[in-house]
This record gives structure tokens, C-alpha cells and sequence, in this order.
């Protein structure tokens, strides 16, 4: 483990803090390339007009004041809330990694409804009314437009553009908290280069680990991956997890004093847009015929999400006489072309094919509701996990959930009135288990139970509760 001194320079201004504090990091890292962390003089501005004469950066990708992301320019103070607010109040920066839209949002919207004001880092896909509405935010795009379809060329430009951005924004970022929610790609990056550079500046960092080793879950661990976590864990002031054991593996496994951990819970999913769209006019978009028993598989496909364990338990289902109906929504996660290849195999040796509606890619915001709507119940027959943010998105709009007992999905799910809970890895008991829910009164009558699952759902998991712990431990930071 690295022991870093960090100097003091919380008092000095913005273009001083950045000089200061990569100097020091380049002192300690002496392979780091002095092409990426020289700064020259900075144009500043205050409330709009410059306060004095200087150079522009170029030393970085042919940055000024304004940064090009394509053939879009975006200011480096763009969309810029215009709330004045009293020096008092409480202040953070989100940094978001630049995705996962529910959640992000769901968190914004929590902190300022407590009156925290928030910087927002984000990109253009989260360039959303609820956030450029909200006078208690400062929506920065600093990604930029983070289209996937262009050249690897463009794309390291697009890279290169960001981190400058998010360096030059820290070193005169008004907020004292800044709170990680998701780290970027290059991880050894954020999970050291960027700590670093944010402990010299002065940060009080709060990371919210959503997967403490999600390397670990996909079999691809290794020691430079713990190695650096390790570093962005002991480095972090404060982390949230989701879990109780998701706690007990950061304290086991990277050995995180108790005392700089919270649980918060995951957080209802309210973001995805809703219409008035009925359940029969979704299973009609999708052609499925109003008798047909209809089961989902929604998100990212991936080995850990056990979907070859549902095709199985499909035929099991199909044999035993039930007319089901299977919907498989969502894109192969990067990297596992050959497990879907796998599970096409499956498909094809059980001959279920034509009862499976394929939707495979990326699932529009807007388009949504349709399968939530469509379905009957959401399968999750993971394999291991510690939380997933599927059922809670399944339980915003009322649907019941069947789910293999690991992580914390038990605790997630009420026997009989929300769904039912089945052992992992085993296509007999999960087939028994959608047999089970198709014969209960949960289903039976579950238009008018979903409104009572939505209640449970918003109770439980609420905003609130997160808002509040998250609140406590931002001031407890900013007291010490």
C-alpha cells in the first residue's frame, strides 16, 4: 500500500490548486508522462467575464475555453443552474461515469430535494429535463456525446477531452464532497490517478461500491484488478454498499474499517418513462396472445445472469403442459459473445425457439414499459450477485418477481405477495417454482396487485431514506 503525504492548498486559488496538486502527483509518480499533467496559465471567468488575460491550455487535445466532442462545442461552465445559493449550503459533486440513467437521476433528485445543491458530471445521454429543470443542479456535460459507432481514433480524443475536463473542473469545483457512483472505463485511472489528484485537492471522496469486485463475479479477477481497488477503497473517505454482505466483503476482502462504510438501499427505479399504454396493447405490440402465460428476462445478457438455466426450466414448463411464453430483452454484455452463442445453442437443442421473443439489443428508455407491461413476471435466475437493479425496476411498474436465492435477492422478495424465491443453478426447482407462480393467487390477480407491489416497492426502497444517510454522512465528512 502507497503512503501519500497530500499538502495543503485547499485555500489557494483554482489554476494554483491544479499546478500544485499534479505536481505532486508527478513527484510520486514519475511515469506519468509530463505531457499530461503540465498546466500553463488558465483563463478563469467570474460570472461570466474574464478575470484576466491568460493562455490557453493546448498542451492537451487543442483544448480553450470551449472543448470540441464531435462536431458539438460545449463550454466548459455549460448548462450552469443560476440558482444563487447561500453560502451555507450543503454542496456536492456527482460523478457518474457518464450511464446508468435510473440511478443517477434517481440520487440527484434525492440530494437536492434535502437541499444539497449538485454538481452533476454526466454526458449528453443524461442531458435530461429532470436534471436541466432542477434549479438546485449544475448539469455539466463533460463526456460529451459518447456515441459508440464512431472511430477509435475519435474515441481517445473523446477520452482525452473528458479527463482534461474533469481535471481542470475539480481544481475549481466550489464542492468539498465529491461522490463517485460509477468509475470510467480506464479503471486504474479513477481508481488511483484520479483519487490521488482529488485527495490533493483537498476532496472529501465518497464512493458508492455497487459490485465491491465485480471481477471477482465475472471470473476475471486478478491481483493488479484487487490491487487497485484495494488503493481506490482505502483512498475513498466514505462507501456506501447496498448489502450487509456486500459490508462484510469490503471489510474481509480489502480490509475497510467498519467506520468509513454505510448500507443504503439501492433505490427504487421511478425514471422510466410510463404511458398510458394497457397491458393488452403491449402484448399485442409484441405479439403475445392474451392467453399466453409470458415471463421476462430483462438487461444485460452475461454468464452470472444464468439465462442457460431459465431456457432449460422453459422446457421443463413447456413439457409439463403450461402454454408460457418467454421475452429475452436486452444486449450481450462486451465481452461474452460466446455465452450467447451458448445460450442460442440451448435454444435450439430444447426446440423452444418459437416460444421466445428475441429483442436483442440495447432496450430504449422509451421503450421500456412495453416489456414490464407485456409480461407476467420478471425471472432473474442469477447464478451470483450481491444486488441487482432489475427487480427494483420490475416492482416500479407493479410486476412480480421470480429469483434465485444469491446476494440479497431473497430480502428483496415477499413470498407470495411480491413473487417467489428459488435455489440458483437448478432448472427443475426454477421450473417448479414458475409453475408455482402461475398457480397462485399473485397472479391470478395481479392487476390489481401491482399497484400494491408498487406501494411496498416505494415504502421500502425509498429516495428518502437514501437521501437522508447520504446527507448524514456528507456533513459528518465536512465536520471532521
Amino acid at each position: 500500500m502507497m503512503s501519500v503525504d497530500f499538502p495543503k492548498i485547499s485555500n489557494t486559488s483554482g489554476v494554483a490548486k491544479a499546478k500544485i496538486a499534479l505536481s505532486a502527483l508527478a513527484q510520486r509518480l514519475p511515469g506519468l508522462p509530463r505531457r499530461l499533467i503540465r498546466i500553463r496559465e488558465l483563463t478563469l471567468t467570474t460570472n461570466g467575464a474574464q478575470s484576466r488575460p491568460a493562455k490557453c491550455v493546448r498542451s492537451l487535445v487543442g483544448l480553450e475555453n470551449i472543448a470540441r466532442t464531435g462536431e458539438a462545442e460545449i463550454a466548459l461552465n455549460a448548462q450552469r443552474s443560476t440558482l444563487i445559493a447561500p453560502r451555507s449550503a450543503l454542496r456536492a459533486t456527482l460523478l457518474t461515469g457518464g450511464g446508468d440513467k435510473p440511478y443517477a437521476l434517481g440520487m440527484a433528485a434525492a440530494l437536492t430535494s434535502e437541499g444539497i445543491l449538485v454538481d452533476f458530471i454526466g454526458s449528453k445521454d443524461l442531458s435530461v429535463p429532470e436534471l436541466l429543470t432542477n434549479p438546485r443542479v449544475n448539469f455539466l456535460n463533460l463526456r460529451g456525446d459518447q456515441n459508440p459507432n464512431v472511430r477509435m481514433a475519435r474515441k481517445l480524443v473523446r477520452v482525452l477531452t473528458y479527463y482534461w475536463r474533469l481535471v481542470y473542473y475539480s481544481a475549481r469545483a466550489k464542492p468539498k464532497i465529491f461522490h463517485i457512483l460509477w468509475n470510467n472505463k480506464f479503471q486504474l485511472i479513477d481508481r488511483i490517478l484520479l483519487m490521488l489528484y482529488y485527495r490533493l485537492l483537498g476532496k472529501k471522496i465518497v464512493f458508492t461500491a455497487h459490485n465491491v469486485n465485480v471481477a471477482k463475479r465475472d471470473s476475471r479477477d486478478s491481483f493488479v484488478n484487487r490491487a487497485s481497488l484495494r488503493i481506490q477503497y482505502h483512498l475513498a473517505h466514505h462507501i456506501f454498499v447496498h448489502t450487509e454482505r456486500m459490508k462484510s466483503e469490503l471489510l474481509t476482502d480489502f480490509a475497510v474499517p467498519e467506520s468509513k462504510t454505510s448500507v443504503i438501499p439501492f433505490g427504487i427505479n421511478n425514471t422510466s418513462p410510463t404511458t398510458s399504454i394497457t397491458t393488452s396493447e403491449a402484448r399485442q405490440r409484441l405479439g403475445i396472445s392474451t392467453g399466453d402465460k409470458t415471463a421476462l428476462f430483462f438487461g444485460q445478457i452475461a454468464p452470472y445472469k444464468g439465462l442457460v438455466y431459465l431456457i432449460a426450466a422453459l422446457n421443463q414448463v413447456l413439457r409439463n403442459g403450461a402454454n408460457c411464453r418467454l421475452i429475452i430483452a436486452g444486449n450481450v454484455k462486451k465481452g461474452h459473445a460466446e455465452y450467447w452463442e451458448e445460450v442460442q445453442r440451448q435454444i435450439a437443442h430444447y426446440g423452444v425457439g418459437n416460444r421466445i421473443i428475441e429483442r436483442i439489443a440495447h432496450i430504449p428508455d422509451e421503450q421500456v414499459e412495453l416489456y414490464f407491461k407485456a409480461a407476467d413476471v420478471l425471472v432473474v435466475p442469477y447464478v451470483h450477485i450481491f444486488q441487482s437493479g432489475v427487480p427494483f425496476l420490475a416492482y416500479s411498474f407493479g410486476l412480480p418477481v421470480i429469483a434465485t436465492d444469491v446476494g440479497s435477492l431473497r430480502r428483496d422478495i415477499v413470498e407470495g405477495t411480491t413473487g417467489f424465491v428459488c435455489r440458483s443453478e437448478d432448472p427443475s426447482d426454477l421450473a417448479r417454482t414458475i409453475d408455482q407462480y402461475f398457480d397462485s393467487e399473485l397472479f391470478h390477480n395481479l392487476e390489481n396487485q401491482r399497484s400494491e407491489i408498487k406501494k411496498y416497492a416505494n415504502e421500502r426502497y425509498s429516495w428518502d431514506k437514501v437521501a437522508a444517510i447520504t446527507r448524514r454522512v456528507y456533513s459528518n465528512l465536512l465536520e471532521n
